[in-house]
């Protein structure tokens, strides 16, 4: 691996690291009320983006590389590393929240892992739910951190409150992950993986859409 697939992977690592503890620790201390996960999760994004971006674009979500590299702003073997490292450093930040917490139960909502009550919201229904919410993340990406179109230097400020955004209308229905490692990282710490289809499929449906509607609809031609 080149020293720059390494700075990346290091950057991919610490920035899913940093959205899953401390967005989960928000849920699992049961202190935190829904504005104040959402704003945990978005200002953690925002001051990741800021931070990590210049070395690996921050995208501490395999959706955003997914739909990043769709539209070749990634190569898919570099998408890989940041797959891995993704996981990984949301895997680590799960394994870190059980051992500070110790309660993997529903007491701490496993640990701050998503989830959905089917009573209130079918497992079809909770799909589109992540479809549409990934689908306004990584569509406000395209056209605030990739559009040269975009005025300069806001574009963190606008992920994070896009995520913001998606966590205050969606977290009711399904903790609005978004983000397939960010639900993995705390699932697999609690043993909680039973609706990884929802947080899997979902995300990635909404980021193929994102990029198809900036390609072929909002793109510069």
């Amino acid at each position: 691996m080149s020293s720059t697939a390494m700075k990346q992977a290091l950057a991919e690592f610490i920035g899913t690291f940093a959205l899953t503890f401390i967005g989960a620790a928000a849920i699992a201390n049961g202190k935190a009320d829904l504005t104040g996960v959402a704003f945990a999760h978005g200002l953690t994004l925002m001051i990741m983006i800021y931070a990590l971006g210049a070395i690996s674009g921050a995208h501490v979500n395999p959706a955003v590389t997914l739909g990043l590299a769709l539209g070749k702003q990634l190569k898919w073997n570099r998408a890989m590393v940041y797959w891995v490292a993704q996981f990984i450093g949301a895997s680590v930040a799960g394994f870190a929240l059980l051992t500070i917490f110790g309660d993997a139960s529903k007491a701490t909502g496993f640990l701050g892992t998503p989830n959905f009550d089917p009573k209130v919201i079918s497992l079809s229904l909770a799909i589109l739910v992540e479809a549409i919410l990934t689908f306004f993340l990584v569509l406000t990406i395209y056209m605030t951190a990739v559009d040269d179109r975009a005025t300069k230097g806001f574009h963190g400020l606008a992920i994070g409150l896009v995520l913001t955004m998606d966590i205050l209308a969606g977290g009711p229905l399904t903790g609005a992950a978004m983000n397939p490692a960010r639900y993995f990282g705390t699932a697999l710490a609690s043993n909680h993986l039973s609706d990884l289809v929802v947080y899997f499929v979902g995300p990635a449906v909404g980021a193929i859409v994102a990029w198809a509607v900036y390609q072929y609809g909002l793109a510069k031609k």
